[in-house]
Parts: C-alpha cells; structure tokens; sequence
C-alpha cells in the first residue's frame, strides 16, 4: 500500500470542553495558548471541567492533519507513541477506522491527552500533557512504510524532546534518501523563539513545503507585512502555505505567490483550523490537483472546522461540495 502522507507526530486523546471565561479565570492559564502540564497539573483541570460538555478523539497537530487526508478519501499513515492502556487503545481504534496505518508499539505508561478549553469566543486554550508520546523515537521510524509515501509531514511540537525530535530528524532523512517530499508545521509561536536555528536549518535544507501562520512567519522573518514574510520564507523554502485566519491564505509555489481567499464563517471552535488546512492542501497536492484548487479545498475545510466543535469534520465534503469547490 502506498500513502500520499507519512505523519509524525504526538498521539494524544484530545478532550474538548466548552467553558466560560470564569472557569478559565479559575484555572489560571494564558487564554489562547497551548502549555504543557504535568499529569497532576491535568488531572486538577478535568475535575474542574467535569459536567462541561465534553467530546473527544484521536489528537495532535500531524494526526488531525492525517485524520483529514483521509478524511478526503486519501491515503495515510502515522508514527505516533501510544500506551497500553484505556485511552491509548481509543487512539489507534479511532485512527485505524478511517483506515490511518499505524504501526508503533504501544509503552508502558499513560497515554498523552491534550485538553482543549473553548470559551465563548471561539478561542481554544490547549493543555498538553505529553505522557509516552514524548518517549516517540528513531526505532519507530519505519523506512519500508516512508518510502511508500508522497509527503512526510512533520509537526514542530517534537522538537520540545530529545527522542521525538531524533525521530523527526529520521524521518526526514529517510525521506530524502528515498525521493519523498518533506512537509513541514512550526506548529506554534513559541516553538520558533525556542528552535528558530534549527528551523531555519530544516528550512533551508530538507523541507519542501513550509506551514505557518502569520504570527509564526513574523517570528520567523522579523518581518510584519505578510507577503513580505511569505517571500522571505519562499526564498529558502521550494513550497510555502502561509496562513492568514479570516483574510484566508498565501500559496508560494514556484517563485508565483497564489492568493487563497478566506471562507466566511461564524467560528465556533478554533481548534485544529490549522491542521485541517494543512490536510487539505496536502490531500489536493498529493492527488492530482493545483496548487490554487488545493488551497482552495484547504480553506473551505479550515473554515468547515472554525464552524463547529472539534478538530475533526462532523460533516464531511460531498462529491457534488468537492466537484463545486474544484470546478470540475
């Protein structure tokens, strides 16, 4: 079997909460924001939010963006750590049932969960705690099932621990020695204050296509004007997919920049906008389409997301949606 995309990434069960601003106020966390917390630190914040609305799924920045490859009907597969235990077998259960490919063992431990708060104004405070899929190492990177895909796709949230980003980096290798395309999220702002050297490296170097939003390419580029920072980028990078919120996104393929418009869309949920236009974007470029149809896809899927709760889609994109979208 062959994949249009290889993700590499966090496992994590992603618990979504709808909470008001008092109850965040309560817990004390930077609104807006992911941090990461210790088990004690997450166990305090569920029995905070326990009789909230709450719902849950297979999570982490790269397997949100693999659930939605898939999700258009594409090819995936995913490197991820999970445990033996309740929610690490929920995790490979919800991936492998949309037919995501993977195959690390499970470790002893806890399985990570990344609860995301929802105030009433869409925004979404992340809590991560990382449990075993920070243990994600080079001996789970499987070089057979690389060089059967189109992409790899690596998420910049592994570069906050040694063995994880020691599996990225096998990733990438791997990928180039056998012709694969590198995909590449910073992920978060922070990240880049933290690794901007090393991302610039990867840039530079190995990385065919660069995810970011504009926060993160003026961190990047010490630059404010978005086209600025996207030709910026796009002069180290081959591919850019600069993402700019409600005003939509910036395409830089082949020295061209491809303006993407935004959606419309009373937003409800911000989480995972980001990874569903990444999957949009990487589904389209995999699978015979242009790069404007692509990040045409990717935008109307992103905005799909913002418009309900959760990083997955509730309602999936129609042949009759796809052929509108598409123009075909």
């Amino acid at each position: 079997m062959h994949y249009d995309v290889y993700g590499v990434g966090n496992a994590l069960v992603d618990i979504q909460a709808q909470i008001t601003d008092a109850t965040l106020d309560t817990l004390r966390f930077a609104k807006g924001v992911m941090t990461l917390v210790d088990e004690k630190t997450q166990m305090r914040v569920l029995a905070e939010i326990d009789g909230s609305q709450i719902t849950r799924c297979a999570g982490g920045s790269a397997a949100n963006t693999v659930m939605g490859v898939a999700d258009f009907g594409g090819k995936a597969a995913y490197a991820g750590k999970t445990a033996a235990d309740t929610l690490g077998e929920f995790f490979l259960e919800d991936m492998r049932k949309m037919g995501v490919a993977i195959e690390v063992p499970p470790a002893d431990g806890q399985t990570g969960t990344c609860v995301v708060l929802i105030t009433d104004d869409a925004q979404r405070t992340m809590l991560t705690h990382l449990g075993v899929s920070a243990t994600l190492g080079p001996d789970d990177i499987r070089e057979d099932e690389i060089r059967k895909a189109k992409y790899v796709y690596i998420e910049g949230y592994l570069f906050t621990a040694a063995d994880p980003k020691a599996a990225a980096m096998k990733a990438i290798d791997l990928a180039k020695k056998h012709g694969v395309k590198v995909a590449f999220t910073v992920s978060d702002p922070f990240l880049i204050h933290n690794f901007k050297d090393e991302f610039w490296r990867l840039i530079e170097g190995p990385v065919d296509l660069l995810f970011c939003n504009l926060e993160e390419s003026r961190a990047l580029t010490g630059m404010q004007d978005p086209i600025e920072c996207a030709r910026e980028i796009h002069r180290h990078a081959e591919n850019v997919a600069l993402t700019l919120g409600p005003n939509g996104s910036l395409l830089m393929h082949e020295g061209e920049a491809v303006p993407i418009e935004g959606v419309p869309v009373e937003a409800v949920d911000t989480t995972g906008a980001g990874d569903m236009y990444a999957a949009g974007l990487l589904y389209g470029i995999t699978n015979g389409l242009t790069w404007k149809q692509s990040g045409h896809l990717a935008s109307h899927a992103a905005a799909r997301i913002v418009g309900q709760l959760g990083a997955r889609l509730q309602r999936r994109f129609t042949a009759e949606e796809m052929q509108a979208l598409l123009g075909t």
